[in-house]
C-alpha cells in the first residue's frame, strides 16, 4: 500500500475542484433522507438514529422489524462507495448473535441470499445486492426500488426463520 502522503496532492486537487465534496454530500444526504423515509413510513420498525458515514467505504443505517428484533437481528441498508451499489444486510446485534444465526443459515444450506464466508471478518450474516449502479437522477424511483427489495428480503428471511423454529 502506498503511503497516504504520496497521494496528498491528488486529494488536494480533487477537494479544490469541489465536485467530489458535492457528490459525497449528495450521497450522504440521500441516505439520510432514505432513513427518514423508513422512519416516517414504517412506524413499526425501529430505525437507527444515526447514519454511519464511514471512511468513504460504506454508508449505512439499520432498520429493525419487530419479528427480527425478538431474535436480536437487524437489517442494514448499505451504500458501498467503491462498488457503487446499494445492498441489504442481515446482521446481529453483536458478534455472538451473528455467529449463531450464521451457523443456522449454513447448516440449513439456505442459498436464497449470499451467506458471508465467516462472521469474524464481516459485519453481516446475509447480503443481497439491491441496486447495482444506482441512477440518482430519479431519487423517488430509487427509493421505491430499495424499499421493494427490502420488503422482499425481510419477508423471505422472516418466513425462513419462522418455518425453521428459530
Amino acid at each position: 500500500m502506498t503511503p497516504f502522503f504520496e497521494h496528498i496532492d491528488e486529494y488536494r486537487n480533487l477537494m479544490q475542484n469541489g465536485k467530489i465534496r458535492e457528490v459525497y454530500i449528495g450521497l450522504i444526504e440521500y441516505v439520510m433522507d432514505l432513513k427518514t423515509y423508513y422512519k416516517n413510513n414504517y412506524p413499526d420498525y425501529f430505525v437507527s438514529g444515526n447514519v454511519y458515514i464511514g471512511y468513504m467505504d460504506m454508508t449505512y443505517f439499520s432498520i429493525v422489524p419487530l419479528s427480527l428484533k425478538r431474535r436480536n437481528l437487524k437489517i442494514a441498508i448499505v451504500f458501498l462507495h467503491e462498488a457503487f451499489r446499494f445492498e441489504i444486510w442481515l446482521a446481529g446485534y453483536n458478534k455472538q448473535i451473528q455467529s449463531k444465526y450464521w451457523k443456522f443459515f449454513k447448516e440449513k444450506n439456505w442459498t436464497k441470499y449470499h451467506l458471508v464466508e465467516d462472521t469474524k471478518n464481516a459485519d453481516s450474516i446475509l447480503e443481497h445486492i439491491v441496486v447495482n449502479d444506482p441512477d440518482f437522477r430519479d431519487l423517488a424511483a430509487l427509493t421505491l426500488q430499495i424499499e421493494n427489495e427490502t420488503k422482499i428480503f425481510i419477508h423471505e428471511v422472516e418466513t425462513f426463520l419462522s418455518q425453521n423454529d428459530i
